[in-house]
């Protein structure tokens, strides 16, 4: 079966509703879904942002399900699968690709410190081959500030040698631009897709050859994220780099969970959107009105947003 197309452009981790009992909203989150979709953005569903670590394995798929039955396209999901367990990062990783997903979002085995490249491979090679499905194609989640694993130069090169067009890109949440700027530079060439895990390095990625960005404000403000995506070799570019860059830092005076659920509640008039999971916790009053004073001194809005 051939290989799906490189996947590029801007996805978003998105965010996931809950119930007052705490149950995913599995409506909320289709709506919220198919808006995103309409704003040209792809769904890295199940990312950090998602608060997927506190989802069971059957949560994720019914969500996954429930998104794939609204008609949602299954080529624009990049679910993430990677999880502690090997078992359940096979699971969902099988399930997600027996979907016909454009790829899954695999983290490494992160509870573990100071685990070898050896470790971090035999992880990734296991799932694949346990897996077993040609269509396949994984994206590793390098997120070294929240996993405390890093997955490095030579372990990228090592699974791309072993399993060419099955690892078909990164996610790099490193914070680190020289970082990504290396995994282009070394690997880019070969059909990797290098995708900087904030629209702050949205420019320098493009330009570098890279394949866009997975963010978590995407999840807020994706229509300014794929305008510059379409037109980053225009005059301009720098102007519009530097509005992303100012909107994600008034999101980022908060915990952006749940400053960008109170964005959500507040735009699309669903209060329930400021539910979290334990043990994350809501914006207090005073930082919610601080949110709001900002967003709106900076002409902030959320379009077509509302239920």
């Amino acid at each position: 079966m051939a290989k799906p197309h490189h996947l590029q452009g801007i996805y978003s981790p998105v965010l996931t509703p809950f119930k007052a009992d705490l149950s995913p909203d599995s409506t909320e989150f289709v709506r919220h879904c198919q808006w995103l979709l309409g704003q040209d953005v792809g769904l890295a569903v199940f990312g950090t942002n998602s608060e997927a670590n506190s989802l069971s394995v059957g949560e994720r798929k019914g969500l996954l399900d429930a998104l794939l039955e609204s008609g949602a396209p299954p080529a624009r999901l990049l679910p993430g699968t990677g999880c502690c367990a090997l078992s359940d990062t096979v699971e969902l990783t099988r399930h997600a690709t027996a979907a016909g997903v454009g790829g899954v979002l695999m983290l490494p085995p992160f509870y573990y410190k100071g685990v070898s490249d050896d470790g971090l491979f035999r992880s990734y090679a296991e799932v694949i081959e346990r897996v077993g499905d040609s269509r396949l194609r994984v994206y590793l989640y390098h997120i070294p500030p929240v996993a405390q694993v890093s997955i490095s130069l030579a372990l990228i090169e090592r699974l791309l040698k072993a399993y060419p067009g099955t690892i078909a890109g990164i996610k790099d949440s490193s914070g680190d631009w020289n970082n990504t700027e290396a995994v282009q530079r070394e690997f880019g060439a070969q059909g990797f897709d290098v995708f900087a895990g904030s629209e702050v390095f949205l420019l320098r990625t493009l330009r570098a050859g890279g394949a866009g960005c997975i963010t978590a404000t995407g999840n807020v403000n994706p229509a300014p994220m794929v305008a510059l995506y379409n037109s980053w070799r225009q005059e301009g570019a720098d102007a519009q780099q530097a509005q992303l860059d100012a909107t994600r830092a008034i999101f980022q005076q908060h915990n952006m969970i749940p400053a960008m659920k109170t964005a959500v509640a507040r735009f699309s008039g669903v209060d329930a959107w400021r539910t979290l999971r334990p043990p994350l916790t809501a914006l207090t009053a005073p930082q919610e009105d601080a949110l709001a004073r900002a967003l709106e001194n900076h002409g902030f809005q959320m379009e077509g947003v509302s239920a």
